[in-house]
């Protein structure tokens, strides 16, 4: 996949990303799938401090999608902490199986997160296409 090509779908894929971290955690978490998304014993204060961490995050995400490449701390920080934080969540799900239930749900999705944005950004000739 050439550079350019690569870089159009990175913008795409921070825009969708950015989308789901703003408007999608939230009802994933209270409503449509909490068995993957929300953590027992239920702590409000928790949920929303995961929600607007997520929410600011995918704030600056759609703001990178102008110009991804002056924003690769940005997005390599979205990789890695996706990575750190469905790692810690795995460990914590297999220990408890009331948990599993993340293992098709949240944890996944980090990955996938992590992934996406990992495969999409380029290496190389950043200075040279950040203009």
């Amino acid at each position: 996949m050439s550079d350019s090509a690569r870089l159009r779908y990175l913008r795409i894929a921070l825009i969708l990303v950015g989308l789901i971290f703003i408007f999608g955690v939230y009802p994933l978490m209270m409503g449509l799938w909490p068995s993957g998304w929300r953590w027992s014993p239920n702590q409000p204060q928790y949920e929303q401090m995961i929600v607007g961490v997520y929410a600011t995050l995918g704030v600056f995400l759609l703001l990178a999608a102008r110009n991804p490449l002056r924003n690769l701390s940005l997005i390599w920080f979205t990789v890695f902490s996706s990575v750190v934080h469905a790692a810690i969540m795995t460990v914590q799900a297999l220990q408890a199986p009331a948990e599993h239930g993340h293992m098709l749900g949240d944890i996944p999705a980090l990955f996938f997160v992590a992934i996406l944005l990992g495969v999409l950004t380029p290496r190389g000739a950043e200075p040279a296409l950040a203009t």
